[in-house]
């Protein structure tokens, strides 16, 4: 990328990054950072800052920004809070137009902390600096190599590029996430950011660019409490016509809310009120941390579906019977109802398969008898959701199973797959999502995941009538 096409590029696209507070000491902060980004072979050029001088990992340290003989486009700052004004008006000074603040020590400690950061701001704003933080672990943007994460790679793994954009205020939440979604096959990341305190960049400012985004599929949030709730109200109605938009939300009690503000500073605002603007303007409410990775991770692989109506296929009908009450309790499912000539076809070949609301292959299934199944369903008009299950300790159900899923897909039906199990279960379950088919170790899961398909299916079609 020659030039930022907006303010927000200078923070994933950036040509050259200076890393003020970098470090020789491989325990501090400023090491690890600088370690990070190296380590992600970025892109561009990296100015360590030290007034010491000197050498840090085979770079030339610069004692200020403003000896760097080149123009910066992003200044990664882990320094005391109490000098960061100061670093900003000389980041200011060099023309350096976007800082992430990774120091803590502002508002959220009282006070001191409070002005601390009204300075920063107000320097900031003087220079036309963008800020994301402070108190936060960052941002991260695997196309480009850029990762300002002081959690060093042998303790935190890094996920490859890919559709799934995640807003947090929580580090921690980012660093579990984006670690499961490292461990993920067939997913991967377009940008991360850690906001912390985001006393300038907020979640409204990032839902609006991630919504352009082309390399973003869905955008998922966690969040304690909102900057300007009617702004952010107004871009994600806009970003939703385009992609999903997944919301964890903290702080929905009154000690929950006392806990955000010590967190990052900020209340959380009443629960309610948030329960109801997700349905007005299309956020899928995930209710726990594996909620939402299960969510991004259906968007991110699968097509949305026509309708509600789910097929399950199974060699195991225990998890299918709850997965039925589920489906048959939820507002967002239905079961579908096969047509005759489907149902005439899996009988044809697999006599021994009991068809009521669900195909049951039985434990004697094959991968034969799932593929002949599989693909009459996919076959049929009435069916908008194909979810298999699988028993894989069962030993007629062959590993070339995968096989038959990945050709499943030129249907362009979403298919979501339920296997519970130990060591080679969920080596299946890898090999499954190597194809770009998302995997679930129990119904719960499976079902949620496709009522979140539903859910947006369904407000895209709201809005289209209005």
């Amino acid at each position: 990328m020659e030039m930022p096409r907006t303010p927000l590029d200078n923070f994933f696209y950036p040509s050259s990054v200076a890393v003020i507070g970098a470090s020789a000491n491989p325990q501090k902060i400023g090491h690890m950072i600088l370690k990070s980004i190296i380590e992600s072979n970025f892109k561009g050029k990296v100015y360590p800052i030290n007034p010491k001088g000197g050498e840090i990992l085979g770079l030339k340290v610069y004692r200020s920004v403003l000896e760097i003989p080149d123009d910066v486009d992003l200044a990664v700052i882990a320094v005391p809070p109490k000098i960061v004004p100061q670093v900003i008006e000389d980041c200011g000074k060099k023309r350096i137009r976007a800082a992430v603040i990774i120091s803590g020590g502002f508002k959220e400690t009282g006070a001191e902390g409070a002005e601390l950061e009204r300075r920063t701001v107000e320097t900031a704003k003087k220079y036309g600096i963008r800020i994301i933080g402070p108190n936060c672990i960052g941002v991260f943007c695997p196309e480009n190599g850029i990762n300002t994460f002081f959690q060093v790679k042998e303790r935190m793994l890094r996920p490859g590029p890919g559709g799934i954009a995640f807003l947090t205020q929580s580090g921690t939440y980012g660093c579990t996430l984006l670690e499961w979604i490292a461990e993920s096959p067939g997913i991967g990341v377009s940008k991360f950011v850690s906001y912390g305190n985001r006393c300038d960049v907020d979640e409204t400012e990032l839902v609006r660019y991630l919504s352009k985004d082309p390399k973003t599929k869905v955008i998922a949030l966690y969040v304690e409490g909102l900057s300007d709730g009617r702004k952010f109200m107004e871009a994600a109605i806009e970003a939703a016509k385009y992609k999903p938009i997944i919301m964890l939300k903290a702080g929905r009690t009154k000690k929950g809310s006392q806990a955000a503000v010590s967190h990052t500073g900020h209340l959380s605002g009443e629960y309610k009120i948030y329960q109801a603007m997700f349905k007005q303007v299309g956020i899928i409410e995930a209710r726990n941390m594996e909620e939402l990775y299960d969510f991004v991770k259906v968007f991110s692989m699968q097509p949305l579906p026509s309708g509600s109506r789910v097929a399950m296929v199974s060699n195991g009908a225990g998890p299918c019977v709850f997965a039925t009450d589920m489906i048959d309790s939820s507002n967002m499912l239905k079961i579908a109802k096969l047509s005759d000539e489907t149902v005439k076809e899996i009988r044809e070949k697999i006599p021994m398969a009991v068809i009521s609301t669900l195909v049951d292959l039985t434990g004697s299934a094959t991968t034969r008898d799932y593929e002949a199944a599989l693909e009459a369903i996919a076959k049929d008009n009435n069916v908008d959701i194909i979810m298999p299950f699988f028993v894989f300790q069962d030993t007629p159900l062959g590993e070339d199973i995968v096989d038959v899923l990945d050709r499943l897909k030129r249907y362009g039906k979403p298919i979501i797959v339920c296997a519970g199990g130990g060591p080679f279960t969920r080596r299946m379950n890898q090999e499954i999502e190597k194809r770009g088919i998302p995997t679930y170790q129990t119904p719960e899961r499976a079902v949620r995941a496709a009522e979140a398909l539903v859910t947006y299916v369904m407000y895209r079609e709201k809005i289209k009538l209005q």
